[in-house]
């Protein structure tokens, strides 16, 4: 759990209080997404499987009754018992759970992984909520300010200033914010029910969301160093061991087997005769050898082992490849994003003093109505842009975390 707890650390960079809903809800999902325990139940079912590996061949016992009695000096032959026992070669049974357990290591990294990208999924959804909710306040902030430029129309239109048209427009433009707002509030149920359904409880539990974020004034330094430690590749490092481990076991498999046996055979006395050995039954101890002389399979079982190294090898440096190409790009679109934002805020405090200006405009009797509608456009569409920035920042910041932390 140490290394979930350093993600954490790193993917909750916003404030101290939403960082605690944040932590609180990843905390909530590690322990109840069915996701994580079928990768936990898939482990210890590998796990157990070295129990299962920890054992001898069956013995084998057979009966036998002679139909027809072979007659021997010492009276007839009546029935045979017989025991067997097969004994794998020294260290056979080792490797074989060896090889078991390094499969189990391989699976344990499933469970890393997506606990990680499950760290991941529950950010970028909050972070989706945040945005979604920042929009629906701009435009009812917006709504707003041109119901205000409504009933400065109204009042120019009674003076003579305005035309009716100009109210019309400025309705026009409140329904179309309102329907925005409205088709954002159903995308915002939705997402909430991604989240809650991450943290496998009621899709209609409410979400705790914060009411700003802003990005940080000082970025901390990214290094890929830690990239090759990535559980992605350090599964394909166990997966190389488990192959290792399985020619081991195939080396081990191909020695000869020793077999230990016991043969009884009862044999009735016979009545005509006084000897001995009349009737004394018949105990032959056996020992057996297997011998593996046609071994085509075991060299086959050597080659394939290799081959299967190289292509974990090509595998590992392709996931590798693609880590280092989404770390780059996660990088440039998080400096992207901030230098969007600090554009956005510039336009935006241009913008209000545009509206400023024809407020005042408004007094002098001489405002123009397109232009209020061209400016309050503008300035709604840099805050949502402004918005996007910020969201797109901590995505970014999101898949970053994932992997280097």
């Amino acid at each position: 759990m140490k290394r979930i707890i350093f993600i954490l650390i790193g993917l909750l960079t916003v404030s101290f209080s939403s960082a605690q809903e944040l932590e609180t809800l990843i905390e909530e999902a590690l322990l109840n997404n069915p996701e994580i325990q079928k990768f936990e139940l898939q482990y210890n079912i590998a796990s157990e499987k070295v129990n299962e590996v920890n054992t001898l061949p069956n013995t084998e016992i057979g009966v036998g009754y002679f139909v027809s009695e072979p007659e021997t000096r010492t009276g007839a032959q009546r029935f045979k018992v017989s025991a067997k026992q097969m004994l794998p070669w020294f260290g056979n049974i080792t490797a074989r759970e060896n090889y078991i357990s390094s499969l189990a290591d391989a699976k344990y990294e499933d469970i890393v992984i997506a606990k990680r990208k499950l760290l991941a999924s529950v950010c970028q959804s909050y972070y989706n909520l945040y945005a979604n909710r920042a929009k629906q306040a701009v435009l009812t902030e917006n709504i707003k300010l041109l119901d205000t430029y409504e009933t400065l129309a109204l009042t120019s239109v009674e003076v003579g200033k305005a035309s009716a048209v100009d109210v019309l427009r400025l309705q026009m433009r409140q329904n179309e914010l309102s329907q925005l707002k409205q088709v954002l509030e159903q995308q915002y149920l939705a997402e909430q029910t991604n989240l809650n359904k991450l943290l496998n409880r009621d899709k209609n539990v409410v979400v705790d969301i914060m009411n700003e974020m802003n990005i940080p004034l000082e970025e901390v330094e990214i290094t890929s160093e830690n990239l090759s430690l990535h559980p992605e590749l350090l599964k394909y490092d166990k997966l190389y061991q488990s192959v290792e481990k399985s020619e081991l076991l195939n080396q081990k498999e191909s020695s000869p087997m020793v077999g230990f046996g016991l043969d009884y055979i009862n044999v009735e006395k016979r009545p005509d005769m006084n000897f001995n050995d009349n009737g004394k039954d018949i105990i032959m101890p056996m020992v057996s050898l297997s011998i593996p002389i046609f071994n085509r399979k075991y060299k086959s079982q050597t080659k394939q082992n290799e081959l299967q190294q190289q292509e974990i090898t090509a595998q590992k440096q392709q996931r590798l490849n693609t880590l280092e190409t989404l770390l780059d790009k996660a990088i440039n679109d998080k400096i992207s994003a901030r230098i969007s934002y600090t554009t956005q805020a510039k336009n935006l405090k241009q913008a209000k003093d545009a509206e400023e200006i024809l407020i005042k405009s408004y007094e002098t009797g001489t405002i123009d109505f397109n232009d209020v509608l061209d400016i309050q456009e503008l300035q709604l569409k840099f805050q949502i842009n402004q918005i996007e920035s910020v969201k797109t920042y901590y995505l970014q910041n999101t898949i970053i975390n994932y992997l280097t932390k």
